[in-house]
């Protein structure tokens, strides 16, 4: 059975997935061994970290049954996992409702963040 709701806070690092039903929350660490980087002027390479595609396929397979996902989080992150998500996961992708720029909540602020959103999501239905 879907699930109805889940909101995701993502940057480069990790991953907090948390279901609105009984379902067990997640974080999803990242296992790339390269920090986030900042480009340098006058070096060599663009400055940004390789996509850890496990991480975002971890990320994806928690949430294969969800169907609206909220995606927050405070950098670019969020923007390359939706990417990665609608080239690799149309599905998934298709069930995306928002992506939105949040700073580093805790988890209770997170979930009060998506319920916030998904009851004026459930109110404009």
């Amino acid at each position: 059975m879907p699930r109805n709701h889940a909101v995701i806070w993502i940057d480069h690092k990790e991953a907090h997935v948390f279901f609105f039903d009984k379902s067990k929350n997640e974080i999803i660490r990242s296992t790339s061994p390269h920090p986030h980087l900042h480009h340098k002027a006058n070096e060599i390479g663009s400055g940004n970290a390789p996509l850890d595609t496990k991480f975002f396929k971890d990320v994806i397979e928690s949430v294969a049954n969800v169907n609206q996902i909220l995606i927050i989080g405070p950098s670019s992150a969020k923007i390359e996992f939706l990417k990665y998500a609608s080239k690799h996961a149309p599905r998934t992708a298709e069930n995306i409702v928002a992506v939105e720029t949040v700073d580093h909540p805790t988890d209770p602020q997170v979930i009060r963040y998506a319920n916030k959103y998904f009851l004026r999501e459930d109110q404009m239905l």
